[in-house]
């Protein structure tokens, strides 16, 4: 029994191509919108990649544009078989390629699902990158004069402006690190030694913070230097008092940003792929009334449609008999390792007589 028949009249078949020949150009722009996303998303992570540890985090806007590529192309050769199909004649030039192009439009439309999949679970892998990469870049910040790692102080300064961020998890991330060079430590103050010798790694940390903390909002002057010295701060308790300083680790404000930007494309991908789902379903419908037409030989009479020939069990069952019968002649194919005469029996193995001539058949007298 057929899923979901449909009957169509000539009418009916004429109308449904030329509303699938507008929706496949439709589909066309829709992928040039995916290719654009993919483009936009991967020039938003080149743009801080220098904060980012090496993680394969290509592979989502890679995808996009790839899907957005192959989109045009499938949706460009559907629209002009669905023009075809207008006339009942021009379909015969189609008839033998539409259920290939279905079958492959429809792996196509999981290939956009899984798109959209993988943009709601790009999160775990970005965040480790984050993590990684911007306590990197933390520890490279003074490092001015080195090159390969000079960018790296502007590029953070510039994050964390922009972002209103400070650190990586907070503020006092930057209380672990040196991140002043000693170039610019005066050695001939005992307090610089001093603090030098105190630590183990021989590195100059204090409780300050770079200028780019600073919350520009706030009505007292930045305080970035002894953030944790009470006493060094007029009218200043730092464990009750609102610093004025981004609360706001950068991580956060990475993952955030990101965040929304694939929220936003998955939501895209994924009504991008009910749109194709839709159309492909009317392809299929058109697919199968003409070719019920041209069983009938009439091409003005009505005609069914449907989705399936059969029902789900019916065409699971011939579909993996197929397979099976696939398999077992590649099994057969392989046992011969590629001999065409292993089937042709052989005659050395006869003894008719001396001359190997078989005997003649008498027939016996009635």
């Amino acid at each position: 029994m057929a899923v979901l028949k449909v009957k169509f009249t000539k009418t009916k078949r004429d109308k449904l191509a030329q509303v699938l020949w507008i929706l496949n150009w439709i589909s066309v722009v829709t992928g040039a919108v995916l290719f654009i996303l993919g483009l936009f998303l991967k020039v938003e992570i080149n743009k801080r990649v220098e904060l980012m540890a090496e993680r394969d985090i290509q592979y989502v806007p890679n995808m996009l544009i790839a899907v957005g590529l192959i989109a045009c192309a499938i949706n460009f050769l559907g629209g002009k078989i669905c023009y075809d199909c207008v006339d009942t004649t021009k379909f015969l030039r189609w008839k033998l390629i539409m259920l290939p192009y279905i079958v492959c439009t429809f792996f196509f439309t999981f290939c956009v699902l899984v798109g959209a999949l993988m943009c709601y679970s790009m999160r775990g892998e970005l965040e480790e990158s984050l993590t990684l990469g911007l306590t990197q870049a933390m520890r490279f910040y003074k490092d001015t004069d080195i090159p390969g790692r000079c960018f790296l102080k502007r590029t953070v300064d510039l994050l964390q402006i922009q972002f209103q961020c400070c650190g990586n998890s907070g503020y006092k991330d930057w209380f672990q690190i040196q991140w002043i060079s000693n170039r610019y430590l005066d050695m001939s103050q005992q307090q610089v030694v001093d603090r030098l010798r105190s630590n183990v790694e021989g590195k100059y940390l204090m409780d300050g913070v770079p200028f780019s903390c600073c919350n520009i909002n706030s009505p007292r002057p930045c305080i970035q230097q002894q953030v944790t010295n009470n006493s060094a701060h007029f009218h200043y308790e730092h464990q009750t008092e609102e610093l004025n300083l981004w609360m706001k680790g950068c991580r956060q404000a990475l993952l955030e940003y990101y965040t929304n930007i694939m929220q936003s494309i998955g939501l895209t991908v994924l009504i991008t792929w009910l749109f194709e789902l839709s159309v492909l379903t009317g392809v299929r419908y058109l697919q199968t009334s003409l070719e019920n037409v041209l069983r009938q030989g009439d091409p003005d009479s009505e005609s069914d449609g449907w989705l399936l020939e059969n029902s789900f069990m019916e065409t699971a069952r011939i579909n993996l008999n197929i397979i099976k019968s696939l398999g077992k002649n590649n099994h057969i194919h392989t046992a011969k390792n590629g001999d065409p005469n292993i089937d042709i029996p052989s005659t050395s193995k006869a003894h008719y007589g001396p001359d190997n001539v078989p005997p003649k058949t008498i027939k016996e007298a009635s």
